[in-house]
Protein backbone atom coordinates (compact mmCIF):
# COMPACT_ATOMS: atom_id res chain seq x y z
CA UNK A 1 0.00 0.00 0.00
CA UNK A 2 1.30 3.42 -0.77
CA UNK A 3 1.79 5.96 1.72
CA UNK A 4 0.15 9.38 1.61
CA UNK A 5 2.58 11.38 0.62
CA UNK A 6 3.62 8.53 -2.23
CA UNK A 7 0.05 8.38 -3.50
CA UNK A 8 0.02 12.36 -3.70
CA UNK A 9 2.93 12.22 -5.80
CA UNK A 10 1.78 9.14 -8.54
CA UNK A 11 -1.46 11.58 -8.74
CA UNK A 12 0.75 14.11 -9.66
CA UNK A 13 2.86 12.76 -12.11
CA UNK A 14 -0.01 11.21 -13.89
CA UNK A 15 -2.16 14.51 -14.11
CA UNK A 16 1.53 16.03 -15.56
CA UNK A 17 1.03 13.36 -18.09
CA UNK A 18 -2.36 14.18 -19.03
CA UNK A 19 -1.99 17.63 -19.73
CA UNK A 20 1.01 17.18 -21.60
CA UNK A 21 -0.94 14.88 -23.68
CA UNK A 22 -3.88 17.27 -23.46
CA UNK A 23 -1.62 20.58 -24.62
CA UNK A 24 -0.14 18.13 -27.39
CA UNK A 25 -3.15 17.70 -29.31
CA UNK A 26 -4.94 21.28 -28.05
CA UNK A 27 -1.86 23.31 -28.41
CA UNK A 28 -3.60 26.42 -26.91
CA UNK A 29 -0.18 28.41 -26.51
CA UNK A 30 -0.07 28.36 -30.61
CA UNK A 31 -3.44 29.40 -30.59
CA UNK A 32 -2.97 31.92 -28.59
CA UNK A 33 0.12 33.07 -30.29
CA UNK A 34 -2.14 33.16 -33.43
CA UNK A 35 -4.59 35.63 -32.16
CA UNK A 36 -2.13 37.79 -30.76
CA UNK A 37 -0.82 37.61 -34.38
CA UNK A 38 -4.17 38.28 -35.67
CA UNK A 39 -4.61 35.02 -37.44
CA UNK A 40 -7.60 33.55 -37.08
CA UNK A 41 -7.52 29.68 -37.05
CA UNK A 42 -9.90 27.92 -34.84
CA UNK A 43 -8.35 26.03 -32.04
CA UNK A 44 -10.10 22.73 -33.32
CA UNK A 45 -8.43 22.70 -36.76
CA UNK A 46 -4.93 22.94 -34.91
CA UNK A 47 -5.69 19.75 -32.97
CA UNK A 48 -7.62 18.19 -36.55
CA UNK A 49 -3.95 18.97 -38.08
CA UNK A 50 -2.09 16.90 -35.53
CA UNK A 51 -4.53 13.80 -36.12
CA UNK A 52 -3.49 14.34 -39.83
CA UNK A 53 0.36 14.51 -39.28
CA UNK A 54 0.48 17.88 -40.16
CA UNK A 55 3.22 19.98 -37.76
CA UNK A 56 0.89 22.78 -36.33
CA UNK A 57 3.61 25.17 -35.52
CA UNK A 58 5.00 25.34 -39.02
CA UNK A 59 1.47 26.27 -40.25
CA UNK A 60 0.25 28.63 -37.97
CA UNK A 61 4.15 30.66 -38.28
CA UNK A 62 4.06 30.19 -42.07
CA UNK A 63 0.29 32.55 -41.82
CA UNK A 64 1.90 34.73 -39.02
CA UNK A 65 4.38 35.76 -41.38
CA UNK A 66 2.14 36.05 -44.45
CA UNK A 67 -0.19 38.27 -42.68
CA UNK A 68 2.61 40.57 -41.12
CA UNK A 69 3.18 40.69 -44.57
CA UNK A 70 0.76 41.84 -46.16
CA UNK A 71 -0.11 38.23 -47.79
CA UNK A 72 -3.75 36.23 -47.79
CA UNK A 73 -2.98 32.78 -47.01
CA UNK A 74 -5.57 29.73 -45.91
CA UNK A 75 -4.25 27.19 -44.17
CA UNK A 76 -6.34 24.39 -45.94
CA UNK A 77 -4.02 25.79 -48.58
CA UNK A 78 -0.72 25.38 -46.69
CA UNK A 79 -2.03 22.23 -45.26
CA UNK A 80 -1.97 20.51 -48.92
CA UNK A 81 1.08 21.86 -49.69
CA UNK A 82 3.21 20.24 -46.27
CA UNK A 83 1.36 16.61 -47.35
CA UNK A 84 2.22 16.99 -50.85
CA UNK A 85 5.83 17.38 -49.79
CA UNK A 86 6.68 20.78 -50.29
CA UNK A 87 8.59 23.48 -48.20
CA UNK A 88 6.13 25.53 -46.69
CA UNK A 89 8.35 27.96 -44.61
CA UNK A 90 10.54 28.77 -47.82
CA UNK A 91 6.93 29.24 -49.94
CA UNK A 92 6.33 32.10 -47.60
CA UNK A 93 9.50 33.51 -47.68
CA UNK A 94 9.84 33.52 -51.14
CA UNK A 95 5.89 35.16 -51.33
CA UNK A 96 7.37 37.43 -49.05
CA UNK A 97 10.31 38.32 -50.97
CA UNK A 98 8.28 39.06 -54.23
CA UNK A 99 6.10 40.99 -52.81
CA UNK A 100 8.61 43.33 -51.42
CA UNK A 101 10.61 43.10 -54.62
CA UNK A 102 7.15 43.95 -56.45
CA UNK A 103 7.22 40.98 -58.24
CA UNK A 104 4.21 38.74 -59.56
CA UNK A 105 4.20 35.24 -57.83
CA UNK A 106 0.94 33.79 -56.36
CA UNK A 107 0.68 31.34 -54.19
CA UNK A 108 0.00 28.71 -56.58
CA UNK A 109 2.99 29.25 -58.38
CA UNK A 110 5.17 29.32 -55.75
CA UNK A 111 3.77 25.63 -54.39
CA UNK A 112 4.13 24.21 -58.27
CA UNK A 113 7.76 25.97 -58.27
CA UNK A 114 8.47 23.99 -54.80
CA UNK A 115 6.91 20.82 -55.67
CA UNK A 116 9.11 20.86 -59.03
CA UNK A 117 12.36 20.25 -57.30
CA UNK A 118 13.57 24.34 -57.40
CA UNK A 119 14.26 26.21 -54.41
CA UNK A 120 11.57 28.97 -55.16
CA UNK A 121 13.14 31.38 -52.51
CA UNK A 122 16.57 31.15 -54.20
CA UNK A 123 14.54 31.91 -57.40
CA UNK A 124 13.07 34.68 -56.14
CA UNK A 125 16.54 35.97 -54.86
CA UNK A 126 18.18 35.52 -58.33
CA UNK A 127 15.27 37.37 -59.79
CA UNK A 128 16.21 40.49 -57.61
CA UNK A 129 19.95 39.81 -57.63
CA UNK A 130 21.05 38.33 -61.20
CA UNK A 131 23.57 35.52 -60.73
CA UNK A 132 26.53 35.00 -63.04
CA UNK A 133 27.62 31.66 -64.50
CA UNK A 134 31.21 30.85 -65.58
CA UNK A 135 31.40 28.78 -69.05
CA UNK A 136 33.90 25.67 -69.18
CA UNK A 137 36.25 26.27 -71.70
CA UNK A 138 35.13 26.02 -75.22
CA UNK A 139 37.22 25.34 -77.95
CA UNK A 140 36.26 26.72 -81.44
CA UNK A 141 39.06 27.00 -85.28
CA UNK A 142 38.65 29.99 -86.87
CA UNK A 143 38.36 29.95 -90.75
CA UNK A 144 42.21 30.29 -90.98
CA UNK A 145 42.97 27.17 -89.11
CA UNK A 146 43.68 29.07 -85.74
CA UNK A 147 42.40 27.49 -82.85
CA UNK A 148 40.93 29.81 -79.54
CA UNK A 149 40.12 28.46 -76.26
CA UNK A 150 37.40 31.04 -74.84
CA UNK A 151 36.24 31.86 -71.43
CA UNK A 152 32.84 33.40 -70.79
CA UNK A 153 30.73 34.85 -67.39
CA UNK A 154 26.98 34.64 -68.38
CA UNK A 155 24.82 36.88 -66.46
CA UNK A 156 21.31 35.34 -65.54
CA UNK A 157 18.03 36.37 -64.27
CA UNK A 158 15.19 33.61 -62.91
CA UNK A 159 12.36 33.35 -65.26
CA UNK A 160 9.74 32.98 -62.37
CA UNK A 161 7.21 31.58 -65.24
CA UNK A 162 9.43 29.18 -66.74
CA UNK A 163 10.88 27.89 -63.43
CA UNK A 164 8.36 24.68 -64.00
CA UNK A 165 9.06 23.24 -67.56
CA UNK A 166 12.10 25.02 -68.24
CA UNK A 167 15.57 23.83 -69.24
CA UNK A 168 18.22 24.46 -65.95
CA UNK A 169 21.60 26.25 -66.27
CA UNK A 170 23.15 22.96 -68.02
CA UNK A 171 21.10 24.00 -71.10
CA UNK A 172 22.25 27.63 -70.97
CA UNK A 173 26.07 26.80 -70.32
CA UNK A 174 25.28 24.62 -73.56
CA UNK A 175 23.84 26.56 -76.15
CA UNK A 176 26.56 29.13 -74.83
CA UNK A 177 29.14 27.39 -75.95
CA UNK A 178 27.56 26.27 -78.72
CA UNK A 179 26.79 30.32 -79.74
CA UNK A 180 30.74 30.64 -79.23
CA UNK A 181 32.01 27.90 -81.16
CA UNK A 182 29.56 29.29 -84.08
CA UNK A 183 30.85 32.77 -83.50
CA UNK A 184 34.51 32.11 -83.69
CA UNK A 185 34.16 29.03 -86.61
CA UNK A 186 32.28 31.97 -88.94
CA UNK A 187 35.10 34.43 -88.02
CA UNK A 188 37.51 34.70 -90.94
CA UNK A 189 40.61 35.06 -88.94
CA UNK A 190 41.33 34.63 -85.47
CA UNK A 191 42.99 38.10 -85.17
CA UNK A 192 39.64 39.73 -85.72
CA UNK A 193 38.27 37.44 -82.75
CA UNK A 194 40.86 38.62 -80.43
CA UNK A 195 40.39 42.33 -81.52
CA UNK A 196 37.07 42.57 -81.13
CA UNK A 197 35.97 39.34 -78.50
CA UNK A 198 32.15 41.72 -77.82
CA UNK A 199 31.69 40.74 -81.51
CA UNK A 200 31.14 37.17 -80.20
CA UNK A 201 29.39 38.24 -77.41
CA UNK A 202 26.82 40.10 -79.57
CA UNK A 203 26.27 37.55 -81.88
CA UNK A 204 25.56 35.02 -78.75
CA UNK A 205 23.06 37.02 -77.28
CA UNK A 206 21.44 37.54 -80.42
CA UNK A 207 20.33 33.84 -80.45
CA UNK A 208 17.76 33.99 -78.28
CA UNK A 209 19.49 31.28 -75.89
CA UNK A 210 17.40 31.65 -73.12
CA UNK A 211 14.39 30.46 -75.10
CA UNK A 212 12.54 28.02 -73.63
CA UNK A 213 15.14 28.03 -70.19
CA UNK A 214 14.30 28.81 -66.56
CA UNK A 215 16.62 32.00 -67.03
CA UNK A 216 16.12 35.11 -69.13
CA UNK A 217 20.35 36.11 -70.28
CA UNK A 218 21.26 39.47 -69.50
CA UNK A 219 24.99 39.48 -70.79
CA UNK A 220 27.24 37.48 -72.01
CA UNK A 221 30.84 38.90 -71.40
CA UNK A 222 34.16 37.14 -72.96
CA UNK A 223 36.83 36.82 -69.94
CA UNK A 224 39.47 35.18 -71.83
CA UNK A 225 40.42 34.18 -75.05
CA UNK A 226 43.67 32.23 -75.18
CA UNK A 227 45.16 30.80 -78.96
CA UNK A 228 45.94 26.90 -79.35
CA UNK A 229 47.34 24.76 -81.99
CA UNK A 230 47.04 25.38 -85.48
CA UNK A 231 44.33 23.39 -86.62
CA UNK A 232 44.37 24.56 -90.16
CA UNK A 233 48.54 23.68 -90.95
CA UNK A 234 48.49 19.89 -89.16
CA UNK A 235 45.54 19.09 -91.39
CA UNK A 236 47.48 20.21 -94.22
CA UNK A 237 50.51 18.19 -92.91
CA UNK A 238 48.51 14.99 -92.44
CA UNK A 239 46.85 16.07 -96.12
CA UNK A 240 50.54 15.98 -97.13
CA UNK A 241 51.55 12.49 -95.62
CA UNK A 242 48.52 11.27 -96.90
CA UNK A 243 48.96 12.71 -100.15
CA UNK A 244 52.95 11.18 -100.02
CA UNK A 245 51.90 7.82 -99.24
CA UNK A 246 49.58 7.16 -101.79
CA UNK A 247 52.05 9.00 -104.03
CA UNK A 248 54.63 6.35 -102.73
CA UNK A 249 51.85 3.26 -103.26
CA UNK A 250 51.64 4.11 -106.32
CA UNK A 251 55.14 4.60 -107.62
CA UNK A 252 55.80 1.01 -105.99
CA UNK A 253 52.84 -0.54 -107.99
CA UNK A 254 54.29 1.01 -111.21
CA UNK A 255 57.39 -0.05 -110.29
CA UNK A 256 56.20 -3.50 -109.77
CA UNK A 257 54.57 -3.55 -112.80
CA UNK A 258 57.68 -2.80 -115.02
CA UNK A 259 59.64 -5.23 -113.34
CA UNK A 260 56.87 -8.50 -114.05
CA UNK A 261 56.72 -6.66 -117.68
CA UNK A 262 60.56 -6.48 -117.62
CA UNK A 263 60.75 -10.36 -116.66
CA UNK A 264 58.13 -11.76 -119.10
CA UNK A 265 59.99 -9.96 -121.69
CA UNK A 266 63.22 -11.53 -120.84
CA UNK A 267 61.28 -15.00 -120.59
CA UNK A 268 59.78 -14.54 -123.92
CA UNK A 269 62.89 -13.56 -125.85
CA UNK A 270 64.94 -16.51 -123.69
CA UNK A 271 62.06 -18.68 -125.10
CA UNK A 272 62.53 -17.35 -128.78
CA UNK A 273 66.05 -17.85 -128.86
CA UNK A 274 65.61 -21.56 -127.59
CA UNK A 275 63.07 -21.68 -130.87
CA UNK A 276 66.10 -20.33 -132.88
CA UNK A 277 68.33 -22.43 -131.35
CA UNK A 278 66.60 -25.35 -131.97
CA UNK A 279 65.75 -24.40 -135.58
CA UNK A 280 69.83 -23.58 -136.20
CA UNK A 281 70.21 -27.53 -134.40
CA UNK A 282 67.67 -28.72 -137.42
CA UNK A 283 69.84 -26.92 -140.20
CA UNK A 284 72.24 -29.65 -140.39
CA UNK A 285 69.53 -32.56 -139.83
CA UNK A 286 67.91 -30.87 -143.11
CA UNK A 287 71.06 -30.43 -145.21
CA UNK A 288 72.09 -34.09 -144.51
CA UNK A 289 69.06 -35.10 -145.69
CA UNK A 290 69.10 -33.11 -148.75
CA UNK A 291 72.66 -34.70 -149.39
CA UNK A 292 71.12 -38.31 -149.34
CA UNK A 293 68.20 -37.15 -151.14
CA UNK A 294 69.94 -35.92 -153.84
CA UNK A 295 68.47 -32.13 -153.68
CA UNK A 296 71.65 -30.75 -152.32
CA UNK A 297 75.12 -30.82 -153.73
CA UNK A 298 78.53 -30.08 -153.13
CA UNK A 299 78.05 -26.76 -155.03
CA UNK A 300 75.19 -25.36 -153.05
CA UNK A 301 76.92 -26.37 -149.94
CA UNK A 302 79.93 -24.22 -151.23
CA UNK A 303 77.60 -21.52 -152.16
CA UNK A 304 76.12 -21.54 -148.98
CA UNK A 305 79.05 -21.66 -146.92
CA UNK A 306 80.41 -18.37 -149.07
CA UNK A 307 77.29 -16.19 -148.13
CA UNK A 308 77.50 -16.75 -144.68
CA UNK A 309 81.37 -16.09 -144.55
CA UNK A 310 80.21 -12.78 -146.62
CA UNK A 311 77.58 -12.36 -144.28
CA UNK A 312 79.90 -11.98 -141.62
CA UNK A 313 82.40 -10.29 -143.08
CA UNK A 314 79.80 -7.17 -143.67
CA UNK A 315 78.39 -7.41 -140.04
CA UNK A 316 82.20 -6.92 -138.81
CA UNK A 317 82.74 -3.96 -141.35
CA UNK A 318 79.63 -2.67 -140.59
CA UNK A 319 79.88 -2.82 -136.38
CA UNK A 320 82.65 -0.14 -135.06
CA UNK A 321 85.38 -1.45 -132.70
CA UNK A 322 84.41 -1.16 -129.09
CA UNK A 323 87.89 0.62 -128.14
CA UNK A 324 89.65 3.06 -130.28
CA UNK A 325 93.05 4.26 -130.13
CA UNK A 326 93.66 7.96 -130.37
Amino acid sequence: MLTGAAFYIVIIVIVLILLWIVLYFIPVGLWFQAILSDVRIPLIQLVFMRWRKVPPTIIVNALIEGKKAGLELNHNDLEAHYLAGGKVIKVIHALVSAEKANLNLDFRVATAIDLAGRDVFEAVQMSVNPKVIDTPPVTAVAKDGIQLIAKARVTVRANILQLVGGAGEETVLARVGEGIVSSIGSSTSHKAVLENPDSISKLVLEKGLDSGTAFEILSIDIADIDIGKNIGAALQMDQAEADKNIAQAKAEERRAMAVALEQEMKAKAQEARARVIEAEAEVPKAMADAFRSGNLGVMDYLKVKNIESDTSMRNSISTPPSNTKK
